[in-house]
């Protein structure tokens, strides 16, 4: 899929969380983490593609030791609508069982994804486990699943931008937009947004 720049500036028909007010609260999590987790083994775990850019300034704003680990799930396939199914298709390479694991997310929407992540994590007898996400969609949630650090609840929209993509695009942006497809009519933005 191809996009052109004017569809990419078209297709953000608002900004739902500043880049100020994402670095604010990423400060604020980092001295969070720092004061539970100091003198403790600690692994960030990131979940790919979308949280990339949300980890490196989250691991920035942390000063006790850490380790990253990475893993990677697919369940939107090139839709605004999760497909109902789940894929890892990057795994951890690090024995889990000596480290206190925080789970990074970019968004947690159904929380499909995350709680196949959470449970297969749990089976390896971590020294305990935590999910903290950028973003907290509840109203979407088809599971029983809580993050046990929130930095933003939004509403029932799309969003893109800061590692959150549509096919591959907007990763770059350095804020939270909410995603409208140009090609709908005004009717359908104004439905959507309300």
């Amino acid at each position: 899929m191809k996009i052109s720049q004017q569809t990419y500036q078209d297709s953000i028909s608002k900004i739902l969380i500043s880049e100020e007010e994402i670095q604010q609260a990423i400060q604020k999590t980092g001295a969070q983490i720092d004061a539970e987790y100091a003198g403790k083994p600690l692994l960030l775990v990131s979940i790919l593609k979308g949280a990339f850019i949300f980890l490196a300034d989250l691991s920035r704003a942390i000063s006790v030791p850490c380790e990253i680990g990475f893993m990677q799930a697919q369940s939107y396939f090139e839709n605004t609508e999760s497909a109902g199914e789940v894929e890892i298709t990057l795994d951890l390479t690090q024995d889990i069982s000596q480290y206190h694991v925080i789970i990074v997310e970019d968004i947690i929407d159904t929380g499909r994804t995350l709680k196949l992540v959470a449970d297969m994590l749990k089976k390896r007898n971590p020294l305990s486990l935590k999910i903290l996400t950028l973003l907290d969609k509840p109203e979407r949630r088809v599971v029983n699943l809580k993050a046990d650090i929130s930095l933003f609840t939004i509403p029932d929209v799309f969003v893109v931008g800061y590692g959150l993509d549509f096919a591959e695009y907007y990763r770059n942006l350095p804020y939270i937009g909410v995603y409208q497809n140009p090609a709908e009519s005004d009717s359908q933005k104004i439905s959507t947004e309300s």
